[in-house]
């Protein structure tokens, strides 16, 4: 780690990032529809005002205007459809990521896979393996995937949570050897 490293992001704030974290995979974990329907509502705002920034660019730069207008809208209905119906739009979005996810996985193992092949790697082969089992054991049960979510990504969130913590006393121990 060098000193630039280090200045880009104080320590303290890293520190803050991970105990957010560890709080929002502890919170997936104890009350995991609330906090998935609090998640789909944090999206549906940030569709609803990244629709609105879209169409208000367009007093500064009008290229591609076709293209910000029917985006703005499109994520402003969005945005606004998940906020007036959150319960109801979980039931939508959640699936619609899990089945995302399963066909990214499906199509990361299948490239795995013939580069495995193309290459004689056999470490890609069972990586691409894997992949591909996962994502069509995804796409076989959405349903069991869309009431795990919440769990892996609570299980993620703790993860990255305690991992940023660990490191922000890491860089803090760097920065004060540099101070030094």
């Amino acid at each position: 780690m060098n000193m630039n490293d280090l200045q880009l992001f104080p320590w303290w704030l890293l520190l803050v990032w991970g105990f957010l974290a560890l709080l929002i995979g502890v919170a997936f974990f104890m009350t995991p529809g609330l906090t998935t329907e609090l998640m789909i509502t944090f999206l549906g705002a940030y569709w609803f005002v990244g629709g609105l920034f879209s169409l208000c660019s367009l007093a500064v730069d009008k290229s591609n205007m076709g293209w910000k207008i029917f985006l703005g809208i499109i994520y402003m209905i969005a945005g606004l459809a998940i906020l007036l119906q959150p319960v109801y739009a979980m039931f939508f979005i959640v699936p619609f990521f899990v089945i995302l996810i399963g066909f990214w996985a499906t199509f990361i193992g299948v490239a795995h896979i013939f580069q495995a092949f193309s290459a004689l790697d056999a470490g890609n082969g069972v990586l691409g393996a894997i992949s591909l089992v996962f994502g069509l054991l995804i796409l076989i049960n959405v349903f069991v995937a869309s009431v795990l979510l919440p769990f892996v990504v609570g299980t993620f969130a703790i993860v990255l949570g305690i991992s940023a913590i660990v490191f922000s006393f890491t860089a803090k121990k760097c920065v004060d050897a540099v101070k030094a």
